[in-house]
């Protein structure tokens, strides 16, 4: 998959299992999906082993 494909209602949160606004590839290679609560709880370390961070929480108003 693509980082810059798009997540869609289908996409869900590895944590909670609601709506995923973020896209999470690794640096080991594995991909996380982050609704924007869990997202947000985690960026620190995430921000530590990611290789890219595909954010669309802008979609949230």
């Amino acid at each position: 998959m693509d980082d810059a494909t798009a997540l869609n209602a289908g996409d869900r949160c590895d944590r909670c299992g609601a709506q995923a606004y973020l896209r999470v590839t690794l640096a080991s290679g594995g991909e996380l999906l982050f609704c924007a609560h869990h997202g947000k709880e985690h960026a620190d370390r995430l921000k530590q082993v990611a290789l890219n961070i595909h954010d669309e929480t802008s979609k949230l108003s």
